[in-house]
């Protein structure tokens, strides 16, 4: 059964859910993409019960502390169970080429000498380029730069076992260049900062971000079968699913999903 774990859904300054990751699971493995902003996803994993011995495959989109951070936390962490014996098989991370330079500053910086060394040996970094693919697990995403003004970061798209299409738009809009990317797709995952209502409040546009509705509206433009909406505020998380789907509804006639952190979907 494939399926995906929502385990943060917050934009970088939230302090009551975690930063937007999600993992996917095909069989017994998972594959993580992001990973927040701390040790947090820690916190996450087991709350979802993913073990981390299962996690062989990450892709990390781009450098903000509420995406690499968590990351760091990864490697520190499976590169202990890897000296103890308790993790089988090597761990791959997927990132843009520009992406590992920054990666491995922070490593070498925070991280024990003796994890370090594993890098290159136990812990593989790929490096991408724009319409790379990869064989992750049994799938092979395409990898597409979003061309984002504020730091380099891709997306990317892949069939999944199912024959569907999933499409992961990263934490911007999903402008022109990227709808091949996302046309059709049978599950769309893309932020929305704030309501539209409350654009004056949270300026999304100007942190280049969108709204929930101007997200459903390209949605629905692109076809889109489900859409899951992420990466938002939290001021009012506990009715914010009600709320963003009661905006959204009008403008996208799919399945509009607002999750919570945990929430899981059968792909």
């Amino acid at each position: 059964m494939e399926e995906l774990i929502i385990l943060g859904t917050g934009n970088a300054n939230v302090t009551k859910c975690y930063n937007t990751c999600f993992a996917i699971k095909s069989g017994e493995e998972y594959f993580l993409v992001d990973a927040g902003g701390g040790n947090g996803i820690l916190r996450q994993l087991e709350l979802a019960e993913i073990p981390m011995e299962k996690i062989h495959h990450i892709f990390l989109s781009h450098e903000h502390t509420d995406h690499l951070l968590g990351m760091i936390w990864m490697i520190r962490m499976i590169a202990q169970r890897i000296k103890q014996g308790k993790y089988e098989g090597k761990l791959h991370l997927y990132m843009h080429s520009d992406l590992i330079e920054p990666l491995m500053t922070i490593v070498r910086l925070t991280v024990q000498g003796k994890f370090v060394k594993l890098i290159g040996d136990m812990i593989l970094l790929h490096p991408l380029e724009d319409g790379d693919q990869a064989q992750i697990l049994d799938y092979c995403p395409t990898f597409f730069d979003i061309r984002s003004e504020k730091a380099k970061q891709y997306g990317f798209t892949m069939r999944l076992l199912n024959g569907k299409k999933f499409t992961f738009a990263g934490d911007e809009p999903c402008r022109e260049w990227e709808y091949p990317y996302a046309e059709g797709a049978d599950w769309f995952l893309h932020e929305a900062f704030c309501l539209y209502r409350d654009r004056e409040i949270y300026k999304p546009h100007e942190k280049f971000h969108t709204t929930v509705k101007e997200a459903c509206e390209t949605a629905e433009k692109l076809h889109v079968k489900n859409l899951i909406l992420y990466h938002t505020e939290d001021r009012n998380y506990e009715n914010r699913k009600e709320l963003y789907t009661a905006e959204g509804r009008p403008y996208f006639s799919g399945n509009l999903y607002v999750p919570y952190d945990l929430e899981r979907f059968e792909l």
